[in-house]
C-alpha cells in the first residue's frame, strides 16, 4: 500500500506536475547556495547568496523601533493585554487597524500623492498568494496574460501551476534598455489570437524585477490606454516601489488614474502589493491585492481565507505602520543605504570592465557579461554561469532563467548581505576579470611573439632559400611577386 500510494499515479496532476518551476537554474543556484553556504569564519569558500532580492539592510531601524514600543507585540508584558482579542478568530477582511495601516504606508511610500481606500485592500500570504489569487479571479484554465520580458522567475509558479492560465512574454531588447514598445505588445498580442489563445490581461512589474528599472509617465499611460483598447485586465506588480533611489520620483498606475480618470475603464486595473522587499519582512507573508474593481474585491477576499496573514503580525504591523514619523524615516533611510549599496557595487564592476543597465530601484542590478561568452547563445550563458557557481562560487541568476531574449545578462541582488560579505563578493569577480585579462594578454602576446619572428625568419633568408624546390610556393610568378 505504501509503495503503491508513493506512485504519482495514485496523484493528482497538479501536484506532481512540473509547474512549480524549480528545475530552473534560478532555483539550482539556490540549491547551490544552500550545499555550500558561505560564512566568513566557518566557510569562507563558500558560494555567497546573490540571487535572494532581500532587503537587509535597515533591520536596526526595525528593532530600535521593536525596543521602544514593546506593547505592539501580545508576547511581551506591556502587550499582552491584548492578547485575547488578538488570538481569536477574526474576519477575513483583517482588523480595520491593519488595512488602514497598509492603506497609509502604500500613500507614503509613492510620495503621498495618491490616497489608499483602506477597504479596497485585500491581504493574501504574501505577493506569491496575491498574484495566484488574481490570476484565478480574472482567467480561466488556457486563458493568459501577457508580460514584458525579462520578467520574475516566480511568475511562473505564482500564476500558472495551480490555476492553469498561460504567460505569454512580450519580447523586450537591449537595444532600447529593455523598454515595453506598443510595437511588442501588438505583436503578443496578434500572436496570441492567431493561435486562439484568449489574452486577459497584461502583468507589468513596476519597478522592474529583474531590470531594477521604472516606467515613466508616458509609458504608463500608453500602456493603460492598450489595455483599455484590448478590454483587458492590467496587473501592476509594485511590491518594489519603496526602493526607488533616483531623483525621479516613482509614478504608480494608481496616481495615472487619480490624475486621469477618464483614461480607462477603473474596473480593469488592479495592484499587488507586499511589505517583503520595502521593509524586508518577507517572513510575515504580508501581501495585498489592491482592485478598483468591486467584484474582484468580494471575490479575492473570499479566496483569502486559504492563506490569511495571522492576526499577529497585522496587529504589529498596524502599531509599526500607524507611526509615521517612523514610516517617514524608515523610507528615506532605505533608499539611501540602497543607493550607497548599488552604487558602490556598480562602480567596483565597472573599473574592471563589468557593466550593467542603468538602474535606480529594486534590490538587485542588470549584470552584462556577454563578453565572457564564447558564443552569443543560450547553452553558453549555462556554461559561463556554471564557472560563476562552481569556481567563483556567487550565486547570481543567468537572464534566461527570467525569460530574457538575449544571453549573457544575469542579475544580481546586492542588499541581502552585510559590507563585509560585499567585499569578498567584488574580490571574487575582479580576481576573475584579471585573471582573464592577464591570460588574454599573455595569449595575445604568444601570438605576437610568433608571428614576429616568423616574419623574422623569413626575412633573414631568401625566400627561395627556405623553401623547398618542389614547393607550390616555389615558382616563378610567387619570386616575381616578391
Amino acid at each position: 500500500m505504501e509503495v503503491a500510494l508513493n506512485n504519482n499515479k495514485f496523484l493528482s496532476n497538479i501536484a506532481t506536475n512540473d509547474g512549480h518551476g524549480e528545475n530552473s537554474p534560478y532555483f539550482d543556484g539556490w540549491k547551490a547556495y544552500d550545499t555550500n553556504p558561505y560564512h566568513p569564519q566557518n566557510n569562507p569558500t563558500g558560494v555567497i547568496q546573490m540571487g535572494l532580492a532581500e532587503n537587509q539592510l535597515c533591520f536596526d531601524l526595525i528593532q530600535e523601533w521593536i525596543g521602544r514600543h514593546p506593547q505592539a507585540s501580545i508576547c511581551t508584558p506591556q502587550g499582552d493585554f491584548g492578547f485575547k482579542e488578538i488570538a481569536i478568530f477574526q474576519d477575513y477582511h483583517g482588523l480595520p487597524q491593519f488595512r488602514a495601516a497598509i492603506a497609509n504606508f502604500m500613500s507614503r511610500v509613492r510620495g503621498s500623492r495618491v490616497k489608499f481606500d483602506p477597504d479596497r485592500i485585500v491581504m493574501s500570504g504574501g505577493a506569491t498568494g496575491a498574484h495566484e489569487t488574481l490570476a484565478f479571479c480574472l482567467a480561466n484554465p488556457g486563458e493568459a496574460f501577457l508580460v514584458p520580458t525579462p520578467y520574475y522567475p516566480g511568475f511562473d509558479r505564482d500564476l500558472k501551476w495551480r490555476t492553469g492560465v498561460q504567460l505569454l512574454p512580450v519580447v523586450c531588447e537591449s537595444s532600447n534598455n529593455f523598454n515595453v514598445t506598443l510595437e511588442a505588445l501588438e505583436k503578443a498580442y496578434d500572436n496570441a489570437t492567431e493561435s486562439n489563445i484568449k489574452v486577459k490581461g497584461l502583468l507589468l512589474t513596476n519597478p522592474s524585477n529583474p531590470l531594477g528599472t521604472f516606467f515613466d509617465k508616458e509609458t504608463l499611460e500608453t500602456l493603460v490606454s492598450f489595455i483599455n483598447d484590448k478590454n483587458i485586465h492590467l496587473i501592476c506588480d509594485e511590491i518594489y516601489a519603496g526602493t526607488v533611489t533616483s531623483h525621479n520620483e516613482f509614478v504608480s498606475i494608481a496616481e495615472i488614474l487619480q490624475e486621469s480618470p477618464n483614461i480607462c475603464k477603473h474596473n480593469l486595473i488592479h495592484i499587488v502589493y507586499s511589505l517583503s522587499k520595502d521593509m524586508g519582512f518577507p517572513g510575515f507573508r504580508v501581501g495585498i491585492i489592491y482592485s478598483y474593481n468591486d467584484t474582484v474585491v468580494n471575490i479575492a477576499r473570499k479566496m483569502s481565507s486559504f492563506g490569511l496573514v495571522s492576526t499577529q503580525t497585522q496587529h504589529m504591523v498596524a502599531s509599526m505602520l500607524l507611526d509615521n514619523d517612523f514610516v517617514v524615516k524608515f523610507i528615506n533611510e532605505s533608499r539611501t543605504r540602497l543607493e550607497n549599496r548599488h552604487d558602490m557595487f556598480t562602480r567596483e564592476l565597472a573599473q574592471v570592465g563589468i557593466g550593467s543597465l542603468e538602474s535606480n530601484a529594486g534590490l538587485f542590478f542588470w549584470m552584462d557579461l556577454r563578453r565572457f561568452l564564447k558564443e552569443s547563445t543560450f547553452e553558453s550563458e549555462m556554461a559561463f554561469w556554471r564557472i560563476i557557481i562552481n569556481e567563483i562560487k556567487l550565486n547570481v541568476s543567468p537572464g534566461s532563467s527570467f525569460h530574457c531574449s538575449e544571453p549573457g545578462w544575469f542579475r544580481v541582488c546586492f542588499a541581502n548581505m552585510d559590507d563585509e560579505t560585499v567585499t569578498v563578493a567584488v574580490s571574487r569577480i575582479t580576481s576573475f576579470v584579471l585573471k582573464n585579462k592577464m591570460l588574454e594578454i599573455k595569449t595575445k602576446a604568444k601570438k605576437q611573439c610568433w608571428q614576429k619572428n616568423l616574419h623574422l625568419n623569413l626575412s633573414s633568408r631568401r625566400l627561395e632559400d627556405i623553401l623547398s624546390p618542389h614547393s607550390p610556393l616555389n615558382s616563378p610568378m610567387l619570386r616575381a611577386q616578391n
